[in-house]
């Protein structure tokens, strides 16, 4: 865990709520992908979790959807200006789990971490293929940027306005050795019960601190509690309990 001063580098939208932030600085203590930064904003008592899509030397892409006062005060922050933030939290996925057919699925914001490890896995010479899920086709974004990575993108809209109808589940393919998946946590329950390999699920939860200390966003596992910041956010499909 590293606290560091990054530059933002560019701002835009993706769609009318969703935004790319690219920002410079001390990105070492990234190691893997699936892992997330922490962004103090001035005024802001909580920090802002937001799960690392790519990492190419000291640049940094960020992307986030904008849902209450926090991100809507970092969707109007420009080139040049300064954030704090904390680096390198969270386990991230770990590839070497991935056999020879890693299937990644995503569901809305839960799509960025599973661009940088698309990449990862491309890297290594595995064939990669992708499921991404939105409500509807105007909220699409990074569909071509998986394409130039060389995966096989399969798209779906629960309205059924692109791609296939329905959700990402609704585009299962017959054959993947391992899943990958991050999404909203309906989405992670219906992935858990429909994939027939293993799973690494990525979870989003409230958070205080971000590495640990508050226990704010335990959950409960068949090996007792875990903290999701830290011993997360991605757990094993073996050792999650659903709640309620």
């Amino acid at each position: 865990m590293k606290d560091s001063i990054f530059t933002i580098l560019t701002q835009r939208p993706l769609t009318n709520q969703v935004y790319e932030l690219k920002l410079s600085g001390d990105c070492a203590a990234i190691t893997r992908p699936g892992q997330f930064v922490n962004l103090r904003l001035e005024g802001l008592y909580l920090r802002r979790p937001i799960s690392v899509c790519d990492l190419e030397g000291n640049t940094l892409t960020l992307i986030y959807k904008v849902l209450g006062k926090g991100t809507e005060q970092l969707s109007r922050m420009r080139p040049g200006e300064t954030i704090p933030v904390l680096t390198g939290l969270g386990n991230g996925y770990d590839t070497a789990l991935s056999g020879d057919r890693p299937l990644l699925m995503g569901g809305g914001v839960g799509v960025p971490p599973l661009y940088l490890l698309a990449k990862r896995l491309r890297g290594e010479g595995k064939p990669v293929a992708v499921i991404l899920g939105f409500n509807t086709a105007s909220e699409i974004f990074y569909e071509e940027r998986f394409r130039d990575l060389g995966c096989d993108v399969s798209v779906t809209t629960a309205d059924g306005s692109r791609g296939v109808r329905g959700f990402v589940t609704d585009a299962l393919p017959e054959a993947y050795s391992h899943v990958y998946t991050c999404g909203p946590e309906p989405m992670l329950k219906a992935v858990f019960k429909c994939i027939h390999t293993g799973g690494s699920f990525s979870f989003e939860r409230r958070m205080g601190c971000g590495f640990g200390a508050c226990m704010g966003c335990s959950c409960r596992t068949v090996t007792g509690y875990k903290r999701i910041c830290k011993e997360g956010p991605v757990l094993q499909k073996e050792e999650i309990l659903w709640e309620g």
